[in-house]
């Protein structure tokens, strides 16, 4: 049996937007369990009505023909003959009737059984536990914005010791029914392969002992596979209990080990305050102003990126920017009656942020890790022994900054000596690699610094220079009313004609168009620096594929916005998780070196069908490769016709030379006939004279007949 897939167990007392997100997954596919197993307990629910009503049928049929002898009919009711016949086949009958039977109770123990104790008690325990986690998420969520707007002017300590009690309560609850439901997820992935291969082994052997009964010819190798079967069960049965009591005992140990942690503020004295970091993530409230003076606090997931600040909401895939931290000013603020708040400032002043962590170990941390990345000691070696230095007391940390003008005056060398790559390797996820790594796959995929373009060249600059070379366009100028002008489509004989629907995310030049890890790596690219720079619009085209080219067309001016040669495209492939995101790379002549081949990958997205359009793609290919074959065979053709067509003109020329020479022989042969006296010498001079004048030809005839 392949590898199972298992939630992290280990991550639920975090409850990040991965574990979320992944807990999405595994939840469809518990869907689409349930979906599935359904439909087969409704088609072996048919082969099992089919027995009975087949073993009640035989029943029937054999007590009918036992009754025969007992019917009066008006004509031949006494046959004899015919009554002991139909006893013979009433008792053979009767007998294959008995065996119908025993099939049919084997059906309902080995086949039946299994699949409606599936259905009705694993996939509805899944139900109940989703229903349960959801409420304990709920309540949790609502305890710590209970325990969030505590008042610290107004401290009422009963109050507070409830609001305490019950977010120590919520949290404990969603930590264990997480656990438990994910146990119960991770139990799922076994019992699927269970539940559909017991009841096809019950059905199979209560086949097998349903011919036994009647024959005992049953092939050594069906038994041999069903038993390979059954053992291959019992394997996925014992595995599932020895990974059930290790999650249990897991469950166990992370129930003991987290439970000073379901406490909002926990003891700093137990778990001390890091103040060297240099990347932190974590649950703040922001606040939001809706109005002069009212304002509201919303709770998001917030973690750092190289030098950003990235925010993400429960159930997003990726996280979207919030502020530039690099040289940016943090400071612990009174924020009314909120605790533990502290505001960031950006390097400019026009942009602040408010945030408020949970528990004082948070908050020193954040403020903390801010002043760490605002310092860029994490573009060094060794950012924790650095920070170290840095850091030589708590206090330092939480320290308000310098008014914006010094930091502005004071930091400006420092910004104009930065490294201009370093902000284009902060992109990816939390768990991306490190900036040298992420630096060494772009420049080992992608070109150094190249522009990334997120939109689509428009037909009205096609005539710039170099622009139509870039974009793989011919040099022809589009007719902006997409009108032909008389001249026939270049794509109209074309077999294959596909419209979809694509969106264009980016394009950007790469130096590898081998491995589709190069599509990946701009998809990648391209998705990260819209997320930074806040770019959301996207071109809406219809993508034409045909076996000629791919051509990109504006929905409601039908004009030609790019065309892309379909020898060009040496590269394609999708996504390999979000199957709508697809990309090519286009190979073309020029760019930054002269006479030099470029490659630029083309990112888009599509309505689901993203596979299609590669297969679309793939299939347009091998027509133009079978066309182009067709092609080469078809002037081969015509250059072996043309050579046998000229040999055959020049055996036709010798032809005609050697019935000339013979008609000329016959001629000097009849008029040397009367003149005896020459005798064979004149024969002979004519005939050298007439080989000669074969030889001069026209003018050497006339020649001589001038002389004579």
């Amino acid at each position: 049996m392949p590898g199972i897939d298992k939630l992290p167990i280990e991550e639920t007392l975090e409850d990040s937007p991965q574990t979320r997100s992944l807990l999405g997954v595994f939840e469809e596919d518990a869907a689409a369990i349930s979906s599935y197993i359904h439909q087969l307990y409704q088609a072996m629910r048919r082969i099992y009505d089919a027995q009975n009503e087949l073993s009640a049928a035989t029943h029937l049929t054999s007590k009918l023909l036992k009754e025969y002898e007992k019917q009066r009919f008006p004509l031949g009711g006494d046959d004899e003959v015919m009554s002991s016949t139909l006893q013979q086949f009433a008792k053979v009958i009767d007998e294959l009737s008995s065996c119908h039977a025993v099939l049919s109770t084997q059906l309902a123990d080995a086949m039946m059984f299994p699949i409606t104790q599936f259905k009705e008690r694993d996939l509805k325990e899944i139900l109940t536990l989703k229903e349960v986690f959801q409420i304990a998420s709920n309540d949790h969520d609502t305890a710590i914005n209970r325990y969030s707007r505590l008042s610290k002017r107004r401290e009422n300590e009963k109050v507070k010791y409830e609001v305490t009690e019950d977010v120590y309560t919520s949290k404990k609850k969603q930590h264990q029914t997480m656990m438990h439901y994910f146990c119960a997820l991770n139990t799922l992935q076994y019992k699927k392969k269970i539940a559909m291969l017991e009841p096809l082994l019950g059905y199979m052997q209560a086949q097998i002992s349903f011919f036994k009964m009647g024959s005992e010819n049953l092939t050594e190798q069906l038994e041999e596979f069903l038993t390979n079967i059954g053992t291959s069960v019992q394997n996925v049965r014992r595995e599932m209990d020895s990974e059930v009591e290790t999650m249990q005992q897991t469950i166990e140990d992370l129930e003991v080990a987290s439970d000073p942690l379901y406490l909002p503020d926990p003891d700093t004295t137990k778990f001390p305050v890091h103040r060297n970091l240099t990347r932190k993530a974590g649950y703040l409230n922001a606040r939001n102003k809706t109005g002069l003076v009212s304002s509201s606090w919303d709770r998001q997931f917030y973690f750092t990126q190289g030098g950003n600040l990235m925010s993400q909401a429960r159930g997003d895939v990726a996280g979207g920017l919030v502020m530039d931290i690099d040289n940016c000013s943090v400071m612990a603020v009174d924020c009314e009656d909120r605790r533990y708040c502290f505001q960031i400032t950006s390097f400019d002043g026009k942009k602040s942020s408010i945030l408020q962590a949970e528990s004082k170990k948070d908050y020193e941390e954040w403020i903390c890790t801010i002043n760490n990345i605002s310092k860029q000691i994490y573009l060094s070696e060794n950012p924790e022994e650095i920070a170290a230095r840095v850091n030589q007391s708590a206090l330092e940390a939480v320290t308000p900054s310098p008014s914006f003008q010094q930091r502005h005056e004071s930091m400006r060398p420092t910004i104009q000596s930065r490294p201009p790559t370093a902000r284009t390797n902060s992109s990816g996820s939390l768990g991306s690699e490190s900036a040298a790594l992420s630096a060494l796959s772009l420049d080992s995929l992608v070109a150094p610094d190249t522009p990334i373009q997120f939109d689509i060249i428009s037909p009205v600059s096609e005539d710039q220079p170099g622009q139509a070379k870039a974009s793989g366009q011919s040099g022809r100028r589009t007719n902006p009313f997409g009108e032909s002008g008389g001249k026939k489509s270049e794509t109209e004989d074309s077999i294959l004609h596909q419209l979809f629907i694509v969106r264009f995310l980016g394009s950007m030049e790469v130096k590898s168009d081998e491995s589709p890890d190069v599509v990946y790596e701009t998809m990648r690219q391209i998705l990260a620096a819209r997320a930074i720079h806040n770019i959301f619009r996207m071109t809406e085209s219809h993508l034409l594929v045909s076996c000629d080219c791919l051509k990109l067309i504006d929905p409601q001016t039908q004009v030609t916005r790019l065309r892309f040669p379909l020898p060009s495209v040496v590269l394609y492939a999708t996504h390999q998780e979000n199957k709508r995101l697809f990309g090519f790379v286009l190979r073309t002549s020029g760019g930054r070196v002269e006479s030099h081949t470029t490659s630029v990958c083309y990112i888009f997205e599509s309505n689901n069908e993203g596979e299609k359009i590669c297969d679309s793609v793939g299939l347009a290919k091998q027509i133009a490769f079978h066309a182009e074959l067709d092609r080469r065979a078809s002037e081969k053709q015509k250059e072996i016709d043309k050579v046998k067509e000229k040999q055959q003109k020049e055996l036709s020329k010798q032809k005609q030379i050697e019935k000339d020479l013979e008609e000329q022989s016959r001629l000097i042969a009849a008029s040397s006939r009367p003149s005896q006296s020459s005798g064979e010498g004149q024969f002979v001079v004519l005939s050298s004279s007439q080989s000669e004048d074969s030889d001069l030809g026209e003018d050497g005839k006339k020649k001589r007949e001038s002389e004579a």
